[in-house]
């Protein structure tokens, strides 16, 4: 089942998010859920406060990297395989010089800025089946997975941007948060206006 993608301005976008265990209600069809909207929405990476849940869970899929000719071939490989459930995550170090991409959100449609990262992450976090794992990401997997990482974390890619970006992108926030925008995919905005 697709479910509606929170839009900017939402406060559980702005939520410190809960750690999960294996008694989650309805875990797998929760996943099963978030990998179809994420899908639907032609997304790479999905956290769980994105659909309205503050809890420690993100999906990240890199494989539409894999035709992309501006990452190297092995980074192309490696994308072309890299699907992965990651539950109460905790990033335990950032490496390396900072690097500018090009990133973009489901819950911000039609912004996208250059955003400032490491290259390099080592992080801890469980699999879909509660297995613990210790591993170190890079490139632009580590990317999408920082990103996803600030949502379970309440930080936005735009709380990231220079003081006159986010001048310069206040209006077009504003009104994602109320709605006024085309998307393809469903959405819940926080400030729509209810219709009568």
């Amino acid at each position: 089942m697709t479910l509606p993608i929170v839009a900017y301005g939402d406060p559980v976008l702005r939520k410190k998010t809960k750690e999960i265990d294996s008694d989650y209600p309805n875990f797998a069809g929760l996943l099963e859920n978030m990998f179809e909207t994420m899908y639907g929405a032609r997304g790479i990476g999905l956290a769980a406060p994105q659909v309205g849940l503050p809890i420690r869970l993100f999906i990240v899929d890199a494989t539409p990297f894999e035709d992309d000719d501006d990452l190297s071939e092995a980074e192309r490989e490696y994308c072309s395989t890299f699907k992965k459930v990651f539950i109460n995550a905790k990033i335990l170090e950032e490496e390396g010089d900072e690097w500018a991409f090009n990133e973009g959100c489901l819950s911000i449609p039609d912004i996208n800025e250059d955003v400032f990262r490491q290259p390099q992450i080592t992080m801890e976090y469980l699999d879909e089946n509660f297995g613990k794992h210790t591993e170190t990401f890079d490139g632009i997997v580590a990317r999408i997975i920082q990103h996803e990482y600030d949502h379970i974390e309440g930080v936005l890619f735009t709380d990231k941007l220079s003081p006159l970006k986010k001048r310069l992108i206040k209006g077009k926030l504003a009104n994602i948060s109320k709605g006024k925008i085309d998307v393809s995919y469903r959405m819940r905005f926080p400030n729509a206006k209810k219709k009568r």
